[in-house]
């Protein structure tokens, strides 16, 4: 196999390159908890595990120092961004959720930085992130991010593909984005609903018996009745974190099939 990646050196380095411009944009990957000679080491060590599904593509016969090699390099760094990218807008929707309730419970001036998403994030956003983050290791998300990811992009996607299926990939990254507003809004909707019905009940309640003066009370209650929301429905906020990581697999899928379909046609 070590002579077989020799004689294949420019095959080799280019799925090296596009496992680590993978990695490099991936969530949780990507923190800077990971040394970056783990995260090389974990590329090369992809680039070898699907070395052998790779023969015959394109890479083999070009020398090293030539500028198509050098365009093919950036070519693989930019499909690799581009997985990695819309892996880390999926994931997005779940600190997203987590900002939108986090102004009606008080804890909007809460913000600290989360290593996980490497942004200022309110703590429920960095709460959820990491509930998101735990639920992709249970459903073996890093087995899909390199097998059904990384080691089916090898088989069906180049840079030549990829410019023949621009359209494609532009529709899934824009419906991405559209559907992380969306996703975040369903996961973050019965507590929203719910804290906003609890502030408008204590206004109702003031404005009825004055002399009551609940609205002193009105963060206490709303921080209660929020967690008491998150300790309730936090098995059903599973759930439906795992459907938004599989559909964001699904999705690289279609992407996959689009091109395939866009080149048979060509």
């Amino acid at each position: 196999m070590i002579r077989e990646i020799l004689a294949a050196a420019p095959l080799f380095l280019l799925l090296a390159v596009r496992a680590l411009a993978l990695i490099e944009t991936a969530p949780l990957l990507s923190s800077e908890s990971n040394p970056q000679t783990a995260r090389v080491a974990l590329a090369g060590f992809a680039a070898y595990a699907v070395f052998p599904s790779a023969q015959g593509l394109e890479g083999q016969g070009l020398e090293l120092f030539s500028l198509s090699f050098l365009l093919l390099l950036v070519g693989e760094a930019i499909v690799g961004i581009i997985m990695g990218f819309f892996i880390t807008i999926v994931f997005s929707a779940f600190s997203t959720a987590g900002q939108f309730f986090s102004l009606p419970m008080g804890f909007s001036a809460s913000e600290t930085f989360d290593p996980l998403a490497q942004i200022e994030n309110p703590l429920m956003g960095q709460y959820l992130n990491l509930v998101a983050m735990l639920v992709f290791l249970t459903i073996d998300g890093f087995s899909e991010l390199f097998l059904g990811g990384f080691q089916r992009s090898i088989q069906s996607v180049n840079v030549a593909a990829l410019a023949v299926g621009r359209e494609a990939a532009l529709g899934m990254l824009l419906s991405g984005l559209s559907r992380l507003f969306l996703d975040a809004m369903v996961i973050s909707l019965p507590i929203l609903g719910t804290l906003f019905l609890t502030t408008l009940s204590t206004g109702l309640i003031s404005k009825a018996a004055p002399q009551i003066n609940i609205l002193t009370e009105g963060f206490p209650i709303a921080i209660t009745v929020a967690f008491l929301l998150i300790f309730t429905t936090l098995p059903f906020m599973v759930e439906a974190f795992g459907r938004v990581v599989h559909s964001g697999f699904q999705a690289i899928e279609n992407l996959y099939l689009q091109i395939g379909q866009r080149i048979g046609g060509v």
